[in-house]
C-alpha cells in the first residue's frame, strides 16, 4: 500500500510517499481503508524527534492518529462490521494514519452517520478527544462554569469552545483579532486578543483555564483561577508534570493532558456533531503526496480549524 513515511527525524522534507506492507490486524483489531487522515501538531513534533527518548528505533514510520474510512476486516465480537463507515483514534504509539490502510483495536473505532463526510470525521478523533477529556475529566466541567480557552481558534481550541458551550459553560476565547469572529461563531461569549492584552491582567476568575496553545505556565495563571479552579495544558514537559504533582493537594490544580483513545468519547463526539452542537471546520484538505505542505502549515500555524490529508486515489471497493 501507499503511505506517507519518514526514515529519519527532521523537517517536513523528510516526509515521502512510499510503498509499505499493509497492516495485518489480529482477531481483536479492525482494518480500515483510509479515506482521510487528520493532521495534528503532535504528528510534526514526533517527526522532529521531540519524543525520540520515548519512542526509540523503528523506521520507516507512518505519522498520524486520526482516520476515517471504510472497515475492511473486523473483530467478530465487536459492533463494527466490514463495510461500516467509521472514524478511529489509532492506539499505536507510533501512529499509522497517513496510509491507505490502518489497523487498530475495535475499542478505538466508532461508526459515523452518512451525513458526516470522511474529511470532517477524520478531523475529530484526537483533537476532539483532547478537548473533551481536558474539560470534562481534568477540568471537571460543570454547567455555568467560566472557562477560558487559550488558543481557541486551532483544532483542539475550536472543539473545546463548542464542547464547553454544549455542556453549559460560559466561554472566554483567547486568539488573534482576525479570528475573533470565528471563535464567537462557535459560541464564545468573551474574547481576548493575546497580542494586545493579557488575560491574567484582568480581574476576572475562571473555573477552568485550558491552555491549548501551551504558552502559559500554571504560575502565570494561578491568580486568574477561581478558588477551586483547574488549569489544564496540552504541553507535556517534565516541569509541567512536576507542577501537576505538586499542586495535586491544593484547591487550584494543574494538569498536563495527553488524550487517550476511548470508544465512549468518540461516540460522544459523534453525538455532539449529530445534534448540531459540534461543527467541524476544515482549514484545508491536502493529498498524501503533498504531506510536506501539510506539515509546513501545521508548524507555521495561524489558521482556523483542522488540516486533513486524503489518499491520492480512494476507491471504496
Amino acid at each position: 500500500m501507499k503511505a506517507v513515511t519518514f526514515n529519519e527525524y527532521g523537517s517536513p522534507r523528510v516526509l515521502e510517499l512510499s510503498q509499505i506492507n499493509r497492516p495485518d490486524p489480529d482477531k481483536h483489531e479492525v482494518l480500515i481503508q483510509v479515506a482521510a487522515a487528520g493532521v495534528n501538531p503532535i504528528d510534526a513534533r514526533l517527526r522532529q524527534g521531540e519524543m525520540k527518548w520515548l519512542l526509540p528505533g523503528g523506521f520507516p514510520r507512518v505519522p498520524g492518529y486520526d482516520v476515517a474510512g471504510i472497515v475492511k476486516a473486523s473483530d467478530p465480537a465487536s459492533d463494527i462490521e466490514p463495510g461500516d463507515r467509521v472514524l478511529a483514534f489509532l492506539d499505536n504509539i507510533y501512529g499509522g494514519a497517513y496510509a491507505e490502510y490502518a489497523g487498530c483495536s475495535a475499542q478505538c473505532v466508532v461508526k459515523i452517520p452518512d451525513a458526516l463526510s470522511f474529511t470532517q470525521a477524520a478531523a475529530i478523533p484526537l483533537a476532539g478527544s483532547t478537548a473533551l477529556q481536558s474539560l470534562r475529566d481534568f477540568g471537571h466541567l460543570k454547567p455555568r462554569d467560566r472557562v477560558l480557552i487559550n488558543g481557541a481558534s486551532g483544532g483542539v481550541g475550536a472543539f473545546a469552545v463548542q464542547i464547553a458551550v454544549a455542556y453549559g459553560a460560559e466561554v472566554t476565547a483567547v486568539a488573534s483579532t482576525r479570528h475573533e469572529d470565528f471563535v464567537r461563531s462557535l459560541g464564545a461569549s468573551h474574547f481576548f486578543d493575546y497580542k494586545r492584552e493579557d488575560f491574567t491582567d484582568s480581574s476576572q476568575k475562571w473555573e477552568i483555564i485550558f491552555d491549548v496553545a501551551g504558552k502559559r505556565s500554571f504560575s502565570q495563571v494561578k491568580d486568574s483561577l477561581a478558588r477551586t479552579g483547574q488549569y489544564v495544558t496540552t504541553e507535556p514537559s517534565f516541569r509541567g508534570l512536576a507542577i501537576s504533582v505538586l499542586t495535586w493537594p491544593q484547591s487550584e490544580q494543574s494538569h498536563v493532558m495527553l488524550a487517550h483513545p476511548k470508544k465512549e468519547d468518540l461516540t460522544e463526539l459523534v453525538r455532539l456533531w449529530s445534534e448540531k452542537l459540534l461543527v467541524v471546520t476544515l482549514a484545508d484538505t491536502i493529498s498524501f503526496s503533498d504531506a510536506v505542505k501539510a506539515h509546513q502549515m501545521i508548524e507555521e500555524g495561524g489558521f482556523c480549524g483542522k488540516l486533513v490529508l486524503k489518499p491520492d486515489l480512494f476507491n471504496a471497493d
